[in-house]
């Protein structure tokens, strides 16, 4: 399942709520204000480390270039472009978005 987050871990609990969901090969990704998460330095940095243990986590690269956070991505944790994303979707069997 590819879980999809898009509002900021400092606006609501939605990240936190899609890592209790998430099972070992899923996938996530952040999203419009979602990819605050993806920034070191955030309140939700230390639970998406370790869910990246068992799940791969992905932002969208134009909306961190948007808000100038292209460059303190935590480590791990891949760029996709538009088509990237589109790509996700489709490889995946369900998407669930969190709001």
């Amino acid at each position: 399942m590819l879980h999809i987050v898009n509002k900021s871990p400092y606006e609501r609990n939605s990240l936190e709520s899609s890592l209790r969901f998430v099972r070992s090969g899923s996938a996530l990704i952040l999203i419009e204000d979602g990819v605050y998460a993806a920034t070191c330095g955030n309140v939700a940095e230390q639970k998406l480390r370790e869910a990246m243990q068992h799940i791969a986590v992905y932002a969208l690269k134009p909306d961190l270039e948007a808000r100038g956070m292209a460059g303190r991505v935590i480590e791990g944790i891949e760029l996709v472009d538009y088509g990237g994303f589109v790509d996700l979707v489709c490889a995946q069997p369900n998407c669930q978005s969190w709001l």
